[in-house]
């Protein structure tokens, strides 16, 4: 697809021609299948832990957005999947041009043509969007749209590093809970749900 294309595509909200570049759900689910998953969130209280060998021994790490790793020691090194609701500077996008690109923003007018064309770019469909916020009453973090996501996967485990639904705020950004349009008490229901039904889903403190 041309950058004009994409532009009135993005623009004029025609989701066909976007979901047409997309890997489909099911090959992504499918590159999970047996191996263990690292995901990491953007807890301010991660940087406070030696989480870093944990999330580097995983066969697949996947960070959120800006993805910062304050050190090795307690964020890894690796990012073999980027999960996006945002656009990243271009300090990011160099370090994490390696990663596969996955969009999770319902917002479409924030992808840029660059991540929509990335090899293995996958764009999450909005009826998964709209049922998951259904079902919390509120818009879902990028993090949760994620492990609702994994969860529906046959991979053998999933780690969840830097997930305490807002407690230490973010690494990534300076706004309290009372200034995003999230439910963190909703979403850390949602999550202590999924973990007691499903022994492959465990949370690093």
């Amino acid at each position: 697809m041309t950058p004009l294309a994409f532009l009135l595509a993005r623009t004029l909200r025609r989701e066909a021609p976007l979901m047409a570049l997309s890997v489909p759900q099911a090959a992504l689910l499918e590159d999970l299948r047996g191996r263990t998953v690292a995901l990491v969130g953007n807890a301010r209280a991660l940087a406070t832990t030696t989480h870093g060998a944990a999330i580097d021994a995983a066969d697949i790490v996947i960070r959120i957005n800006r993805a910062p790793m304050p050190a090795p020691a307690s964020h890894g090194s690796r990012t073999d999947w980027l999960a996006l609701a945002t656009g990243l500077p271009a300090a990011d996008r160099d370090r994490l041009a390696g990663a596969r690109k996955l969009w999770m923003s319902p917002k479409r007018k924030r992808l840029s043509h660059a991540v929509a064309l990335s090899h293995g770019f996958y764009l999450h469909p909005l009826p998964d969007y709209a049922r998951l916020a259904a079902e919390i009453g509120a818009p879902p973090t990028t993090g949760l749209m994620l492990i609702e996501l994994l969860a529906r996967s046959r991979m053998k485990s999933l780690s969840l590093f830097g997930f305490d639904f807002f407690a230490s705020l973010s690494l990534s950004g300076h706004r309290s809970a009372g200034q995003v349009p999230h439910d963190f008490a909703a979403e850390a229901a949602f999550v202590a749900a999924l973990m007691a039904r499903d022994s492959r889903i465990t949370r690093a403190e």
